[in-house]
């Protein structure tokens, strides 16, 4: 039997739990694949994803920081890939050519709808960071029709620059200090801040009552954007473990034309946060 060969590109990666969570899609749907965390720097990107499916790798996930360059290495992109820039999944085709997609948002919608019940529709939304992590989620959220949404990014003009690239829609970029006096139902974390045990500098008073915060990043530990979110008294302060599994489910459906069941891979990794 043929075991085909998919892996997580990223940097840094030994954290991932993205090889855990395909060898349990694979067990739970029969398919026979292996998949590996390799740590990629940016600078060697090319190279090594040149490499991986000139050895005959099937696909790939891409993480921070290499979802822009995969955006550039696909051959062909999804429609989600063109409109976020950014690309989490590469995938072999039948004709040689990689397909490029991004998950990302679609996965993080299915996380806040589907396990947390938060409601995106007619919601004021503040997205932290403009960068391959913020891109990628952007289009998704922006389906779901809230009734604003804001970009803070470190640097101003960067946020400015994305909200106007998804213009059309009530968003706006802005810098972390015009945030004051705001008032936000969700506040998503897509920087990359609580890799560096950090959160962005952000005043008191953003949360809404019973709002949420959501931190892209996960940890078996609380992240330092959960512990904000609930120093802010936030109704719910989540990780995006819920996102990873989610946005993995629907990266094995685009490599392997199955879609594998995400409540009880959930539960089981949830359940080990906890030993």
């Amino acid at each position: 039997m043929t075991i085909d060969r998919y892996a997580v590109f990223g940097h840094p990666v030994k954290h991932s739990k993205s090889p855990k969570i395909h060898k349990l899609f694979a067990e739970q749907t029969g398919q026979a694949l292996s998949y590996e965390a390799l740590d990629v720097p940016a600078e060697h990107f090319t190279q090594a994803v040149t490499r991986f499916f000139d050895e005959g790798g099937k696909g790939l996930n891409c993480t921070v920081p290499l979802k822009e360059l995969a955006w550039q290495f696909a051959d062909v992109k999804s429609r989600r890939a063109e409109q976020s820039k950014a690309v989490n999944t590469l995938a072999l085709q039948a004709d040689g050519k990689i397909l490029g997609d991004n998950t990302d948002g679609i996965g993080l919608v299915a996380d806040l709808s589907g396990h947390h019940q938060v409601t995106l529709t007619g919601a004021r939304i503040l997205i932290l960071g403009a960068g391959g992590a913020a891109r990628g989620i952007l289009g998704p959220i922006l389906e779901q029709n809230p009734q604003t949404l804001v970009i803070a990014n470190r640097t101003p003009a960067k946020a400015e620059e994305l909200a106007l690239a998804f213009s059309g829609a009530d968003i706006a970029g802005c810098g972390f200090g015009d945030l004051q006096g705001a008032k936000f139902d969700l506040i998503i974390n897509a920087t990359s801040a609580s890799l560096n045990n950090d959160t962005p500098p952000l005043p008191d008073g953003l949360l809404a009552d019973n709002g949420v915060c959501y931190d892209l990043a996960y940890s078996n530990q609380p992240t330092a954007f959960v512990n904000w979110g609930r120093q802010q008294h936030a109704g719910k302060s989540l990780d995006g473990l819920g996102m990873l599994v989610e946005q993995a489910a629907l990266a094995f459906f685009i490599w392997r034309g199955v879609q594998p069941n995400t409540q009880p891979v959930l539960e089981l990794l949830n359940a080990e946060r906890l030993v």
